[in-house]
């Protein structure tokens, strides 16, 4: 576990994405909006081309939460707001700082960012601790 602390840094997850991933977890959600997997049809309608699934990148900050509780049964609620577009094949990097600590829980803000741009902010997770 973590240094859980008030003002503690969560350890930061960093992942990238790689070229097949959109159609990957375009198989596992269902979600197969042609933004996600068709690169020209991504591009037509003004997009760099194919951007990751949002509740993707959500998975990736919660993964964030869990890696420092020591668990998924820890991670109690998480909230996020969608600022940005992913794209595949650019590192995404999830970091947090722990905002308030107390009983047995603590509230951790969180960001995701990729190529300098949060893709998710005002991310808050509330982690039960023992």
């Amino acid at each position: 576990m973590a240094d859980l602390a008030v003002g503690a840094q969560i350890p930061e997850v960093r992942v990238t994405p790689d070229k097949y991933l959109t159609a990957r977890y375009a198989g596992a959600s269902g979600d197969f909006n042609p933004i996600h997997i068709d690169e020209d049809f991504a591009k037509a309608v003004g997009l760099p081309g194919r951007i990751l699934h949002g509740l993707w990148t959500m998975a990736q900050v919660a993964r964030a939460q869990t890696e420092a509780a020591g668990g998924p049964e820890h991670l109690k609620r998480l909230a996020v707001q969608f600022r940005g577009m992913g794209v595949p094949e650019q590192e995404v990097v999830v970091s947090g700082t722990v905002r308030e600590s107390g009983e047995g829980k603590v509230i951790v803000d969180t960001v995701a960012e990729q190529s300098g741009k949060q893709i998710i902010r005002n991310a808050e997770a509330e982690l039960e601790i023992a």
